[in-house]
């Protein structure tokens, strides 16, 4: 099912920088008429309600609007929504998919308390989620070994998980139990 969304702010730029862009967020399609300019977490948070991604610094170095853009960790704050034409985008809405079950990850944050004020939470969970799939496909980080095997899954151990997880701040410094809980679903 197609919904209809108009992303226009109420001065309307001209026609010429608008786009028509059909994304699909969570497993369902949109299509939209997008402002070149608007970003991907504005268009996500105030043309489709999802509010799970947060606004926090707006130049992409807090984590908080961290979304999954065809499987790969993003900071929405900073990618312009028309350039997504055509890719599917998972929020920290979507990772349960149409079931009850919470994602694994998102159990193991509540079972290991690895949030306080919840604000960066949702960007932590989909980051989480883009580091085991990075380090299962072999994507080396800043302090993988370098004589670790090229293409070879990398092994997810504590400095590996804080590394990857670096561009995610914590206000609140629930690091230990955010590192935990990543390690609890290490397959």
């Amino acid at each position: 099912m197609d919904s209809q969304h108009d992303s226009a702010p109420a001065s309307r730029p001209p026609e010429s920088s608008r786009s028509q862009t059909t994304l699909r967020v969570n497993g369902k399609p949109h299509t939209l008429t997008v402002d070149h300019r608007r970003v991907l977490l504005d268009l996500l948070r105030e043309d489709l309600e999802l509010a799970g991604a947060k606004k926090g610094c707006d130049h992409g170095q807090c984590g908080a609007c961290t979304v999954l853009v065809d499987g790969r960790r993003v900071n929405s704050c900073l990618l312009f929504a028309v350039a997504l034409d055509g890719c599917e985008i998972t929020t920290v809405e979507g990772l349960a998919g149409d079931g009850e079950e919470l994602h694994p990850l998102q159990r193991a944050f509540l079972d290991r308390d690895a949030f306080q004020c919840g604000y960066c939470t949702p960007g932590q969970i989909c980051s989480a989620v883009g580091v085991l799939a990075e380090a299962a496909n072999g994507h080396p980080s800043h302090v993988t070994d370098p004589a670790a095997p090229s293409g070879e899954p990398v092994a997810l151990d504590r400095e590996e998980i804080r590394e990857r997880l670096s561009g995610n701040l914590c206000r609140c410094g629930a690091y230990p139990r955010i590192a935990d809980a990543v390690e609890d679903v290490i397959p």
